[in-house]
């Protein structure tokens, strides 16, 4: 029986080349942007995807204070946390984080999109974000890509 056999390629760190990405968050949906983002850290973009490795590239993103919601959820969504006090759980809208602290709001939603495991952790320390349009990375060369053309 002549059968064509074709080999496996497991994702490894020869095989895998990591770069640099930059999304420019301005006037971008928060779900969607993330999703983009999820996708590109974890790797799934890639032909070498595996998924019990690290083959995403690193994610800046840029302008993630300036990041919009659609419907009602700026002033109708809450984050929950708790303080492992009694008593202490804690809520905040998203218009109050962006005031607050303007990176949590696409972190928190990028982190609910990665494994909770320690490859999710993992891939977590590759995301980058900043408030303003600077960031210190461009000794890295990132490729400025603009997530609308990415399906």
């Amino acid at each position: 029986m002549n059968a064509v056999s074709y080999k496996t390629i497991s994702a490894n760190e020869k095989i895998v080349k990591k770069e640099w990405v930059v999304i420019d968050a301005e006037n971008q949906v928060v779900g969607r942007l993330a999703t983009v983002a999820a996708r590109i850290l974890r790797g799934k973009t890639k032909t070498c995807y595996t998924p019990h490795f690290d083959c995403g590239d690193n994610v800046i993103i840029i302008n993630a204070d300036k990041v919009r919601f659609t419907g009602k959820k700026l002033t109708d969504k809450e984050y929950v946390h708790h303080t492992t006090y009694p008593g202490g759980q804690r809520f905040i809208t998203p218009k109050e984080m962006l005031k607050k602290k303007p990176i949590g709001v696409l972190e928190h939603a990028i982190r609910g999109m990665l494994p909770k495991n320690k490859l999710g952790d993992a891939i977590y320390r590759h995301l980058y974000v900043y408030a303003g349009p600077n960031h210190p990375h461009e000794g890295q060369q990132p490729k400025l890509i603009n997530i609308n053309e990415i399906k």
